[in-house]
């Protein structure tokens, strides 16, 4: 099945207000930033956005300030995992992270074995979207490197997975030993352009 389309305002033209969405890309590598893009240009609201974090954003920075983003802190395993869990079909899993904080207030707690674990849900998208290095036009993807920690699971816990790759290339072209996300996971794909090669800096001192 071919499932290549033209780019990134066709693969989201049904993302509505209201919508669940998987970004993927971890820290500033791996972000579909075509498809996002797109969604600033459509103009969704009230979207609830599943990311590892949002990057170096001031404009997100702030808003969590003032109140105008309502923001659920995941610990980041349970995060992976709860990704991972639903492409998985597994309802729910224990864990001991966050035991003893805030993250644990509502939520089911369990002792095994003297040990006090909680109980977190697998976590659904209505939409994954993700970017990658090289995909077919079934929709099989290769990641490289750190860009794969988190989208590998995103695009198997969407209703609808969307990836934008670097490169696009024909199926015989990829060596299935190197693959690392089928193409049954994969509804739209897409060869992105313009990419930012953002680079992160840690920052020690403040030079004066």
């Amino acid at each position: 099945m071919n499932k290549i389309v033209a780019g990134a305002d066709e693969a989201i033209h049904d993302i509505g207000d209201g919508a669940t969405i998987m970004l993927g890309g971890f820290g500033l590598c791996g972000i579909p930033e075509n498809c996002i893009d797109a969604l600033r240009r459509k103009g969704c609201t009230d979207l609830t956005c599943i990311s590892n974090n949002a990057g170096e954003n001031e404009e997100f920075e702030r808003q969590l300030l003032s109140g105008e983003l309502e923001v659920d802190l995941i610990p980041q395993g349970t995060l992976a995992t709860r990704i991972q869990m639903a492409g998985m079909g597994i309802p729910a899993f224990f864990t001991p992270a966050g035991y003893g904080t805030e993250i644990a207030q509502g939520k089911e707690v369990k002792d095994f074995n003297g040990k006090m674990y909680l109980m977190e849900n697998a976590l659904h998208a209505d939409f994954a979207i993700v970017k990658a290095w090289k995909g077919d036009r079934l929709g099989n993807l290769v990641f490289r490197k750190t860009t794969r920690n988190f989208s590998t699971s995103m695009a198997k816990a969407g209703n609808i997975t969307i990836a934008e790759v670097e490169e696009l290339v024909e199926p015989e072209e990829l060596d299935p030993d190197h693959i690392h996300v089928a193409g049954i996971y994969v509804h739209r794909i897409f060869q992105g352009s313009n990419y930012e090669k953002r680079i992160e800096r840690k920052t020690v001192q403040i030079k004066k």
